[in-house]
């Protein structure tokens, strides 16, 4: 009986090419849509699974409250891991992770080789206690717990020796200690939220001072928890923590005690975060890498949800139009003695197989979109996602779509009455016509929904790289690593002044594509009330070369001596209430190991306002030191160029550092592209909502394209009889279009709503966006009525065009 209606249903396929041909390209690029969003999501989903015993493992964040505004950051003040395992009685291990790769990639040195590293953290001694990888060289306990030494992954181990034992070996970090590899870990995989080449320990030397802090944070902090212990419970003991240790250092350092300092708005709240649930929820400043969106895991579940959908929908649609041309079939076997549950055998049989065929065609379009997709998303995924149970799995679900998609045309043909169809009696129910319709309506909501998606994506993204931002981030470059040149700072940079093409140089400790801007309080001298910001050292040379504008006094310059002045951007103005700036006063406890108990700046100058973080975050009050703070040291040295191609002035430059330091790599990046990449996640979501967009839109036209071809041939005679009558080939057009164009335009007022509510939710993660404007739904609308009647009008035309003779030929 199988082999029979496999047989039959091979024929009846065969038989009909349009429909097959257009059910089968719509499965297919549904299915292979759905794999691939599928492969994305679970390899989203995945990350930090990898380690034992993670569902214990939290980390702690901190809630930063300020008088007018809340900052989360990642990183906690370091020497909360020592007392958060003795005080609180659930914390079974704490570890601290630090990096040292944030602003410039680490440069080693071995054997006269050297070799720059962009992956280096620094970690105690429990690290491998708490996050438990295999250690193919080293004892656990022992690797870390010595000043100087370094655990190495097993692919750096095998880059660096070949095939030799690392172990005992020096390397030496270039200005910097030399390390003893004492271990080698099993390399770690892609999918967590954290990676390392070399881990360094973080023991001190026995002689070294490490003065208390409970206020500056630096620290990423993991804590695993004993077994039952709930992180509710280890969270409540915080603020009673808090108050123990960070009450006398705000005491010390603003002048207040700590009640009056939560009660001006201030404080310091500390919460936790399940290991496993950082790289989607979880960004806050100074996190350790990039993190995904669970926000983009669930748009991208519910785009493969309804590509899949709608190319169910067209075969849904086209079965059940098509179900007057089978009804005579469905007569006879029934006269024959063919039951219900038979007939519709048959045809979910049909359903199936061609689902089934659709998931083959599918499979071999994800092989060879790979690579594209895995460019357009970020991602390393292969094809052996498809191993063990998944193939089956997957082949279950095409098999489910396949019954689900014939289940209704299986059910209504199966209920024809042999008497009524063989006298031809029947005509198309009322029922089917209005479920073809909704349908049709259902599948251009969902398209027109995802171009409003697209439009308002690339509206923001555009937002974003035109918006102004305070300075000019084009023809600049980022020289890392800058703080090597030491003592040579100010030769070098004026050297590279001078240089053909390059039109100036700056030095600063971050720029506004990092996140490396210090945190700094600061308070008018007869006042106790502080306010927090971010701080920033510059030299002289600097914001004139990122082109920032001086609003009121003055920049920084050699003609004075600037080691106590500072210059506000104008949140520091308004939050510290300076009516007129220039000239006045203000004192800080961050005395950077000064002598005094607070050290007091003259406000000399007041910059523009300009975004030294994403567009995700409000501009805060900045504070910006001279160098001299630091005795002229620059992480960072900027240029810009006045040539439109720099490279020559760029291997100039290069020519120049390596005479400053011959060991040292140059390192630079462009400025545009660092800022640029502060948007990776918004750069994804535009491209595969552009991507799915259109493949939604397409797997849709396919079927109104099928649904149209049906009508118009019910509608032949019917044509040729106008035609005849003098009706012209508009007219025909029109009559044939306006039916399926009703349908979009209810399709058009569905997905507004939707797509309004979507995209406002989406747009709520930034400070500074863009405004939902009519015209973006217009525009969205009047492409999906576009690509309709195109579809549409196409088949109208040649119907409109056909010979009337030929419909009418049979009359």
């Amino acid at each position: 009986m199988i082999r029979n209606y496999l047989k039959i249903a091979r024929r009846n396929l065969l038989k009909n090419k349009m429909n097959t041909a257009i059910n089968i390209i719509g499965l297919s690029i549904g299915m292979a849509c759905c794999i691939l969003i599928v492969m994305y999501v679970v390899d989203e989903r995945s990350y930090d699974r990898y380690w034992p015993n993670g569902e214990r493992i939290y980390r702690v964040a901190l809630e930063r409250k300020y008088p007018d505004r809340v900052a989360k950051y990642a990183i906690i003040p370091d020497s909360y891991a020592s007392v958060l395992k003795r005080d609180i009685p659930g914390v079974e291990e704490v570890v601290r992770l630090f990096t040292l790769t944030r602003n410039a990639p680490a440069v080693f040195k071995y054997q006269g080789r050297v070799f720059e590293e962009s992956n280096v953290l620094a970690a105690d001694s429990t690290f491998f206690e708490v996050f438990q990888t295999a250690l193919i060289r080293g004892n656990p306990d022992q690797v870390l717990n010595r000043p100087n030494t370094v655990v190495l992954t097993q692919q750096t181990a095998r880059r660096l020796f070949g095939k030799a034992n690392p172990v005992g070996k020096v390397i030496e970090l270039v200005q910097g200690p030399k390390l003893e590899v004492t271990g080698v870990c099993a390399d770690l995989p892609p999918n967590i939220h954290f990676t390392f080449d070399f881990l360094l320990s973080t023991v001190a030397q026995p002689n070294a001072a490490q003065p208390e802090n409970f206020i500056s944070f630096s620290a990423t902090t993991y804590l695993r928890l004993k077994p039952e212990v709930q992180p509710k419970t280890v969270q409540a003991q915080f603020p009673t923590l808090v108050e123990k240790y960070a009450a006398g250092q705000v005491q010390r350092n603003f002048g207040v005690s700590y009640k009056e300092y939560l009660k001006a708005g201030s404080g310091y709240f500390y919460f936790l975060q399940p290991l496993r649930g950082i790289h989607l929820n979880s960004h806050l400043e100074d996190e350790l890498g990039s993190n995904g969106s669970q926000t983009l895991v669930t748009i991208f579940s519910l785009i493969a949800m309804f590509v899949l959908l709608i190319a169910a929908i067209n075969f849904m649609n086209l079965a059940t139009a098509r179900s007057a041309e089978r009804a005579r079939e469905v007569g006879i076997r029934k006269s024959l003695g063919s039951t219900k549950s038979q007939l519709a055998m048959q045809f979910l049989t049909e359903s199936v197989l061609l689902s089934l065929f659709s998931f083959g065609i599918a499979v071999l379009l994800v092989a060879g979109l790979l690579p594209y997709f895995n460019d357009l998303a970020g991602k390393e995924l292969s094809l052996s996602f498809l191993a063990g149970w998944r193939l089956p799995a997957f082949l279950l679900l095409a098999g489910g779509i396949g019954l689900l998609a014939g289940s209704y045309p299986a059910g209504v043909l199966a209920a024809f009455e042999p008497i009524k169809v063989l006298k031809g009696k029947f005509s198309a129910t009322r029922q089917g016509y209005l479920l073809r319709n909704g349908l049709v309506v259902f599948q251009f909501a969902i398209s027109v929904a995802l171009i409003v998606c697209t439009l308002v994506v690339f509206r923001q993204m555009h937002y974003i790289q035109t918006k102004e931002l305070g300075f000019n981030k084009e023809a600049v470059i980022t020289i890392q690593g800058a703080g090597f040149l030491n003592k040579n700072t100010r030769a070098f940079k004026e050297e590279a002044s001078q240089l053909a093409g390059v039109k100036q140089v700056g030095g600063t400790s971050s720029t506004p594509d990092a996140q490396n801007f210090f945190g700094i309080t600061f308070r008018r001298p007869a006042e106790t009330e502080t306010v927090t910001g971010r701080a920033m050292v510059i030299d002289d040379e600097y914001l004139a070369s990122m082109g920032m504008t001086m609003l009121t006094g003055r920049s920084f310059s050699r003609d004075f001596n600037d080691s106590l002045s500072v210059i506000l951007n104008e949140e520091a103005v308004r939050e510290l209430g300076l009516t007129d700036p220039i000239g006045k006063q203000v004192k800080s406890p961050d005395t950077f190991g000064a002598a005094q108990a607070e050290l007091t700046y003259t406000v000399v100058g007041v910059v523009k306002n300009f975004h030294f973080a994403s567009l995700h975050q409000r501009i805060t009050p900045l504070f910006i030191l001279h160098d001299k703070v630091f005795n002229g040291f620059n992480n960072q040295i900027v240029m810009r160029f006045s040539a439109p191609n720099p490279q020559a002035a760029i291997t100039q430059t290069e020519a120049l550092w390596k005479r400053y330091l011959p060991d040292q790599p140059f390192h630079y990046s462009f400025l545009d592209t660092d800022w640029n990449r502060l948007y990776q996640s918004e750069q994804v979501s535009e491209r595969i909502f552009s991507l799915f967009s259109l493949l939604a839109i397409f797997i849709a036209c396919m079927g109104l394209l099928g649904l149209v071809i049906y009508v118009i041939q019910q509608r032949v005679k019917e044509i040729g009889i106008r035609k005849v009558l003098g009706a012209s080939v508009t007219s025909i057009v029109a009559l044939l279009s306006k039916d399926f164009l009703k349908l979009v335009l209810i399709a058009i007022l569905i997905a507004t709503p939707v797509a309004w509510y979507a995209m406002s939710r989406w747009l709520a993660d930034f400070a500074y966006k863009i405004e939902l404007e009519w015209w973006i739904f217009a525009l969205a609308g009047a492409l999906a009525v576009g690509i309709a009647l195109l579809t549409v009008s196409f088949q109208a035309i040649k119907a409109a065009l056909m010979n009337p003779l030929e419909s009418l030929r049979s009359e």
